[in-house]
């Protein structure tokens, strides 16, 4: 755990696991982690197991899919992907099953892939960035629903761990232009270089299905 701390450069790292532990033993409680302290939660001291990438997998029939329309698409967590730059690709979360399309899910960034034993129990998780909607409706002009990073007071990224299984796919995002851009800016840098962003529905058949 203290190795991973210093690698992530991540203090509040335990914490974290802590918050997310709780939400796993109480899901049906009536508090979620956000709102009791931190004594409340679980504590986890073991070893963690890092890893670059996740496969989802999903139902995309209008999309060419393999048997029985099923797809598969890497999301990759690096900080050297192909021993270059470092690459955090965006996902949709699950959070609402019982809504449909974007209504049902909410947008984050993927910064680590990760998994521990705590009490023989297995936990896949991803160290997250959140992403809010801006607005109730897409937008007027675009069709694109929008969505910003959530920030806090200190400037910092809002930084959770969710459980892997409620991962959906990949989301594709593009920067909402404002001004002139700096001729040295490069794909790498977009998801940390710019405040709001389209959520790109044209990305692929399903993607348009899921985020109209």
């Amino acid at each position: 755990m203290d190795t991973a701390v210093q690698k992530l450069e991540l203090p509040e790292f335990p914490q974290l696991i802590r918050r997310f532990l709780y939400d796993q033993t109480y899901p049906n409680g009536r508090f979620s982690s956000s709102q009791v302290e931190i004594n409340a939660c679980p504590v986890f001291t073991g070893k963690i197991s890092v890893f670059y990438t996740a496969s989802a997998t999903f139902r995309a029939p209008s999309d060419p899919s393999g048997p029985f329309a099923m797809r598969r698409e890497y999301i990759r967590a690096t900080p050297a992907w192909q021993k270059g730059h470092a690459r955090y690709d965006c996902i949709f979360v699950n959070t609402r099953p019982e809504l449909s399309g974007m209504r049902g899910l909410d947008v984050a960034r993927a910064f680590l892939f990760f998994s521990f034993i705590d009490r023989n129990t297995y936990y896949p998780c991803v160290l997250i960035q959140w992403f809010s909607v801006i607005g109730n409706e897409p937008d007027d002009e675009t069709g694109f629903w929008m969505v910003e990073p959530d920030i806090r007071q200190n400037g910092q990224p809002s930084l959770a761990i969710i459980h892997l299984d409620t991962i959906y796919r990949a989301a594709h995002l593009i920067p909402i232009y404002d001004g002139f851009i700096d001729r040295s800016l490069t794909m790498h840098d977009t998801l940390d270089e710019f405040k709001d962003f389209y959520v790109n529905k044209f990305v692929d058949h399903h993607a348009f299905e899921i985020a109209s």
